[in-house]
């Protein structure tokens, strides 16, 4: 499978480090049902890398209530250079109207990976190893203008700490310029009250080029983008990626319309490499540092709750549970006072008897005294 990926941009080094970590990147996106994810993985890769979701079945799934983890492997080449891509969709998240937890088997699937990367090296033979880390994920934001849903920023608080996160408007085409800008202001000043860190990639300030493009890229976030996979053409007669309306063509490639170009220079040209590094000491050491201050060398990790579908079924019984406790309860207070009852009567019966009993005694040792007596009057 070909494709443009850029990778030929990088310098001879990089593209070695890579060659020698693998040449393996996975990719995650995240966000509602559509919102054009499967189009803008298709877009940014030029062919057709993730095949498109049966809406036919996202009503009938409202049942289930459950996220899945969808990976789709492929394997770009150009110019003889090869990336093994794995793309992780996350169908079914946020389309509920209760999305409690629904993040849950997300998380859950970036830890799996980190552990079993680290179970691994653990290993007295560490060649071959398989890495499923993922070194990206694109949050994908519906455009309503306004500012961040509290769905949006619980997950990427949960995100921001175990992947680099990526925050990508989609759509950007249904907002006007000044609505856009207004929104990104929004969507980062609520990351900055609770505390969202995004991926930001690293300046290099002995390269003026290079640095001031990363500035303008860190200045462009959260990226707005647009994505088609349909050729149209514009009114100077070009043929482009885009997509055709009344008033015009919104191009995908064009950076006055999207920031699709400088998404894709830090996911598969510029920044690749330090995606890849900072998943391995900044994220998978962070995560090996925790589990080593918790667990005993070759310990499981404790698993969380695998589907939220089953939280409210655990809830469920676990409130059954204690009632019957309650009840249990009561009953064996009320047998505790029926048995004390008991006691205290057969107590009272007891010493009853006690006192006849020494009454008698008396009584008898009376009629022996007496008895004693006449004998000896009689003699």
């Amino acid at each position: 499978m070909a494709s443009h990926i850029g990778i030929d941009n990088l310098p001879e080094q990089r593209r070695k480090i890579i060659s020698k970590r693998g040449a393996s990147f996975t990719l995650m996106v995240c966000g509602e049902s559509g919102l054009g994810k499967t189009t803008f993985v298709n877009t940014l890769f030029s062919t057709m890398v993730k095949n498109y979701a049966d809406n036919r079945r996202r009503h009938a799934k409202q049942t289930d209530r459950t996220v899945e983890i969808e990976l789709t492997k492929a394997e770009l080449e150009e110019r003889f250079f090869k990336v093994r891509l794995t793309i992780v969709d996350t169908p079914g998240f946020g389309d509920y109207v209760n999305n409690n937890d629904s993040w849950m088997p997300i998380i859950e699937f970036l830890d799996d990976q980190h552990e079993s990367y680290m179970i691994q090296e653990q290993q007295p033979q560490r060649e071959g190893k398989i890495d499923m880390r993922v070194h990206a994920c694109l949050y994908f934001i519906r455009p309503t203008g306004h500012t961040l849903k509290p769905l949006d920023v619980e997950v990427m608080k949960k995100l921001c700490t175990r992947v680099n996160l990526i925050p990508v408007i989609a759509k950007a085409d249904t907002l006007s310029q000044h609505e856009l800008q207004k929104f990104k202001e929004r969507i980062l000043q609520v990351m900055d009250v609770q505390g969202i860190k995004i991926y930001c990639p690293p300046i290099e300030e002995d390269n003026p080029t290079a640095a001031a493009e990363t500035k303008d890229i860190i200045a462009s976030m959260p990226f707005a983008v647009i994505g088609s996979e349909t050729d149209v053409e514009t009114p100077d007669g070009r043929i482009v990626k885009g997509r055709q309306y009344l008033w015009g063509v919104a191009e995908v490639e064009n950076e006055e319309h999207s920031d699709f170009k400088k998404l894709r220079n830090v996911l598969i040209r510029n920044h690749m490499l330090d995606l890849i590094a900072t998943t391995e000491q900044k994220h998978y050491e962070a995560y090996r540092a925790e589990q080593m201050e918790t667990r005993k060398f070759g310990e499981g990790r404790p698993k969380k709750l695998d589907n939220p579908k089953f939280k409210e079924e655990e809830e469920a019984l676990k409130k059954r549970f204690t009632e019957q406790v309650k009840t249990e309860e009561v009953r064996f207070r009320q047998w505790e006072k029926r048995l004390i009852a008991e006691r205290d009567r057969l107590n009272k019966d007891l010493e009853t008897v006690h006192n006849s009993i020494k009454e008698l005694e008396v009584d008898v040792e009376s009629l022996q005294g007496a008895s004693i007596g006449s004998r000896s009057h009689r003699r």
